[in-house]
């Protein structure tokens, strides 16, 4: 329907069965081209949770203050990193799903539910995981001043001496509580979604539109997103603490703790307009360049 639109034609125009190096392009090139579209508001969403509730920041002036501090490309600040690490990342998540989900039932044709969530959240801390030291390097990047690190490897040198090789799963166990629902509702939500919109109107599960793509991924996100918020913004704050509150670690409890007491149960979703504003077309995008890439090298989708 679209396979000429965003890329050539289907390399196979008959699907077979996915090896795995492809998955694992397919989804790398779906993180890539999602994260770099957002880098931007990833900053934002990253600066507002750490700076906003001491400084009195809103949406508008932590905007305005990364681009007084460092210009408009440093709103890519830190976007390097996360590439590296969204590109394996994505690509483990969703190679990593389909393994899963052919552990539960060969054909996939029969998933209940419950069964699509495990294997998502399977995907989730798999991928997890093997990445997470990469995301904590993107923090520091992301909150670094102009000149602070010379690059990637420099950030993660002056990280580890300062603090040690531990410092890179800092803030893990929440981001593990959290990626658990998250990956397994947005994975389940997506597929469950275009199921059905396939079967109802008849449409081509591997090709049923770019429209549709970005429905069902709109819709995935936003509900994975407002169940696994709260513990993101706690790992992105044990992330940061050496930078900001300097002292010993703080716990994911004390965080959480600390959050409350100090502005609420609304502190709890502190930066989740920014990060909806990121996440909901990040996510769009990348389902949409997933299936595109798995039409390209003659994927099947199920």
């Amino acid at each position: 329907m679209y396979g000429g639109f965003l890329f050539p034609e289907p390399l196979n125009s008959e699907p077979y069965v996915a090896t795995w190096w492809k998955q694992l392009l397919a989804g790398a090139m779906a993180g890539a081209v999602s994260r770099t579209s957002t880098a931007p508001l990833d900053r934002l969403k990253i600066y507002i949770q750490v700076y906003a509730a001491k400084q009195h920041l809103n949406l508008v002036s932590s905007w305005k203050a990364m681009v007084e501090e460092g210009g408009y490309l440093s709103l890519w600040r830190g976007n390097g990193m996360n590439v590296t690490k969204i590109a394996p990342e994505t690509g483990i998540k969703f190679l990593a799903y389909d393994q899963y989900k052919k552990f539960f039932d060969e054909s996939h044709s029969k998933l209940d539910i419950h069964q699509r969530f495990l294997a998502g959240s399977l995907a989730g801390v798999t991928a997890q995981t093997i990445v997470y030291p990469m995301e904590v390097l993107k923090t520091r990047l992301a909150l670094g001043h102009t000149g602070e690190y010379k690059g990637i490897m420099d950030c993660a040198r002056i990280l580890i001496k300062n603090e040690g090789i531990s410092a890179l799963y800092v803030g893990y166990i929440p981001n593990l509580l959290g990626i658990i629902p998250y990956a397994g509702i947005e994975l389940t939500v997506y597929e469950s979604v275009k199921k059905a919109y396939c079967q109802r109107y008849g449409q081509n599960p591997s090709d049923p539109g770019i429209i549709v793509h970005l429905g069902c991924g709109t819709i995935s996100s936003t509900c994975g997103q407002l169940g696994s918020y709260p513990l993101a913004l706690v790992r992105t704050k044990m992330q940061a603490h050496a930078i900001v509150g300097g002292g010993p670690h703080v716990s994911m409890h004390q965080h959480f703790s600390n959050i409350i007491r100090e502005e609420g149960l609304f502190g709890l979703y502190r930066g989740f307009t920014p990060n909806c504003m990121k996440v909901v077309p990040a996510v769009s995008i990348s389902f949409v360049v997933y299936e595109e890439m798995k039409n390209l090298l003659g994927l099947t989708s199920y």
